[in-house]
């Protein structure tokens, strides 16, 4: 009985670390916006305060981390983590980008999860279209990807 035990922990433990390593999670926008641009998929901006915001961390534990969530993620956006730590460095450059998102999208609380399409123009500038956000739901990741499906259908 106990072989048993151990082995459905193991194969459980292993499946929720698969799930967390397929996906790639950028800090840095202009590389995330090179590949968004590439792959013609909008960008997924996760405003959150990841060391200190109770929300942030049951909304990536319930979904973010969930093979559900994984596959969709690989196959519709490009992930970009916008975090504001309490204790957890962050180079000057980092915080600058961040701050400065967070203003341009109005974002007033955490978690916060924008989707922007975005483009070059012809001086090659960067432009970024507001879909719409959203942030924690309860429901797992069914009820949480159903409604980024809603934001998604508008671009």
């Amino acid at each position: 009985m106990k072989k048993i035990l151990v082995i459905a922990f193991l194969v459980i433990t292993s499946v929720s670390i698969q799930a967390q390593e397929g996906l790639t999670w950028h800090t840095d926008m202009s590389k995330a916006t090179d590949i968004s641009i590439k792959e013609k998929k909008p960008l997924f901006l996760f405003f959150t305060g990841s060391d200190w915001c109770g929300w942030c961390i049951r909304l990536q534990k319930e979904v973010f981390k969930t093979p559900e969530f994984v596959k969709w993620a690989k196959d519709n956006v490009v992930l970009v983590e916008l975090d504001f730590p309490r204790k957890n460095n962050q180079t000057d450059a980092v915080k600058m980008q961040n701050a400065q998102l967070q203003q341009q999208l109005q974002v007033r609380g955490y978690p916060t999860v924008w989707f922007v399409s975005a483009s070059k123009s012809n001086k090659n500038k960067v432009n970024l279209s507001a879909l719409g956000s959203t942030g924690y739901i309860a429901g797992g990741p069914a009820a949480w990807l159903e409604g980024a499906n809603q934001i998604l259908k508008k671009k």
